[in-house]
């Protein structure tokens, strides 16, 4: 009799298609602080388990980085490549000094960006793009936490997502006639790019893109029965921010703040649909392969910090610089 109510209860929703729909925030800028050593604690990689033995634990120490926002990258395309352009693109955490209702509160961070486009007349693209691929399957290192692999959900990655049906941003904007977009990574390393708004406007505006191919009817939509266990449920990741300047556009500095990211999609698999044995306790088939996933994700990644880490270290530094010894008379 509960089975039977339970599923009356589900088709009266599904019928009305409200159990669908789910928002969430993907990424808020605010959370992004400085909180640990420098590094935002709840987004800590550490990468020195992949750099070997040869280093010192102090060496080890400076191998970790996180979402912290000036931990950000701006990477214009290679035809705007320049040193000036590169050194005057980058990121910064800016605080906010005044409530904005549904934006912001006086205090708040925000993801400050500038990009500086080359004056020349082509088409010019910059990615805004975290420190490394945000996995979207990671246990965090220094923080506890109840179900593994969910160190990113809410940071980047949204988990169990079937249709997306729509994304907003909360965005900053100047006046400045250039295009704004989002690049989403799914479970199976498949991109998609969805280009939001132009920013000639004054002030903080919420922009929202509406899927085309959304179907809100449940009648018009394709019924499918797909295996359940062992699928893992697919998740969706901030890839990147893109920022667009058009050839007929006037190039140099460009300034924006993004709050926030949030998404409304369909789930792919309803929480509330209980099962009567616990598959994942008998098999571990989800946990293996997540492990399997965690491991070659911080191995790709942890080459490429190391990498920075060495290059650092080579560069030079005025401290290094001996003062002259007084003349002997």
């Amino acid at each position: 009799m509960k089975r039977f109510f339970t599923l009356l209860f589900l088709a009266v929703f599904f019928l009305t298609g409200s159990v669908f729909a789910e928002e969430t925030v993907m990424i808020n800028f605010s959370d992004l602080i400085d909180d640990y050593q420098g590094q935002n604690k709840a987004t800590l990689m550490d990468f020195s388990t992949v750099a070997g033995t040869r280093y010192t634990e102090e060496e080890k120490a400076a191998m970790q980085t996180s979402l912290l926002v000036p931990n950000w990258e701006v990477e214009l395309t290679s035809s705007a490549q320049t040193v000036v352009n590169n050194s005057l693109s980058y990121v910064l955490g800016v605080p906010v000094q005044n409530d904005v209702n549904n934006f912001a509160t006086a205090g708040d961070q925000v993801m400050g960006i500038r990009v500086h486009f080359p004056e020349g007349s082509f088409n010019a693209y910059a990615m805004v793009k975290p420190p490394f691929e945000i996995p979207a399957y990671a246990t965090s290192s220094v923080e506890d936490q109840p179900v593994k692999g969910d160190q990113f959900s809410g940071y980047g990655v949204v988990k169990n997502v079937g249709v997306l049906k729509s994304v907003k941003v909360r965005v900053y904007g100047m006046n400045f006639p250039m295009g704004l977009g989002l690049v989403f990574r799914d479970s199976r390393e498949n991109t998609q790019s969805i280009f939001m708004s132009y920013l000639n406007f004054d002030g903080w505006r919420e922009l929202e893109w509406q899927n085309p191919n959304y179907i809100s009817e449940i009648r018009n939509r394709e019924m499918r029965n797909d295996p359940l266990y062992p699928r893992s449920q697919p998740s969706l990741t901030l890839d990147s921010i893109y920022v667009y300047r058009d050839a007929m556009q006037e190039g140099g500095d460009f300034i924006s703040y993004i709050k926030d990211v949030s998404i409304i999609y369909d789930q792919a698999v309803l929480d509330v649909l209980n099962s009567d044995i616990d598959h994942e306790s008998t098999w571990s088939i989800l946990a293996d392969r997540e492990e399997a996933r965690r491991n070659s994700e911080l191995k790709r990644l942890g080459n490429v910090q190391v990498l920075r880490y060495l290059e650092t270290q080579k560069m030079h530094s005025d401290e290094d610089v001996a003062e002259p010894a007084a003349p002997t008379e």
